[in-house]
């Protein structure tokens, strides 16, 4: 199997198969094909699996794509303005990735949920108790949000990240989560109260435009039915959803620094 992947920043990933090659996929997530290629929608591994790709935030059933009775080909396009990364995976070469980074890959690759062992990253580190990990043997492909830049970590070298902006990394990663230092920069910063942390060895991958980020520099400018259009002033559910977060975690984050110096 040959591809190529064009269009950025709204690429399309084109794979040219040779006959009986198999690519898999979420639903939805085919463009355009040949009509050679047969489609045949599985559980690609049982119950359990089902329930852990839908926990990753992918779908429980996949599409297998298959070329019969000669070369076939197949598109997959992105869901949003970013880019299309292949990553060969191989035995003891695991990638993790955010939720719904998926979008296809040939049929030796399994697809499961990965939980984060620690609660501090899983509620505050902006991924996710639970993000997705790719495993066996061949090529996939992961569609990403924005410019994607990576960066090689030696062993016991970090890198902090804002919430969001990690996009994948390789298995031999630890992810953890910081507090930001001084109650000061905690409520004047506008950076939030923790940031991701990744310690190597190996690779971390990071994109320039989360979807959530997105979303907020729109908002805005979105008019809602909450609006008082006498005042000018706008408060909705989601506003006041915010402001309890951010309330919150600086209550958080205070008893957190009490207990750095009380506690030994």
């Amino acid at each position: 199997m040959n591809y190529n992947i064009e269009g950025e920043p709204l690429p399309v990933v084109i794979c040219n198969l040779e006959a009986n090659e198999t690519m898999i996929t979420e639903k939805g997530a085919m463009s355009w094909m040949t009509p050679n290629m047969k489609m045949e929608t599985t559980s690609n591994g049982g119950i359990g699996k089902m329930f852990g790709r839908a926990f990753s935030g992918e779908s429980m059933f996949q599409n297998r794509y298959t070329s019969m009775g000669g070369p076939g080909m197949i598109a997959f396009a992105s869901c949003f303005p970013g880019c299309i990364r292949p990553f060969q995976i191989a035995p003891g070469q695991e990638i993790i990735a955010q939720k719904s980074a998926f979008l296809a890959s040939t049929s030796g690759v399994e697809l499961s949920v990965f939980f984060q062992k620690r609660i501090g990253a899983g509620f505050f580190g902006g991924e996710g108790f639970i993000m997705q990990r790719l495993s066996g043997n061949g090529l996939a492909f992961l569609e990403f949000d924005g410019h994607i830049k990576e960066y090689e970590l030696a062993p016991g070298q970090q890198l902090v990240i804002d919430t969001g902006y990690l996009a994948a990394m390789t298995g031999s990663c630890q992810l953890e989560i910081q507090t930001v230092p001084g109650i000061k920069n905690v409520v004047f910063g506008g950076e939030g109260l923790f940031n991701t942390v990744v310690t190597g060895p190996g690779r971390v991958w990071l994109q320039s435009m989360p979807v959530s980020q997105l979303a907020g520099a729109i908002r805005p400018f979105i008019p809602t039915g909450n609006q008082t259009y006498k005042t000018g002033l706008s408060i909705s559910r989601q506003s006041c959803f915010t402001l309890c977060t951010k309330f919150y975690g600086f209550i958080f984050y205070l008893c957190h620094t009490i207990c750095s110096f009380v506690l030994p």
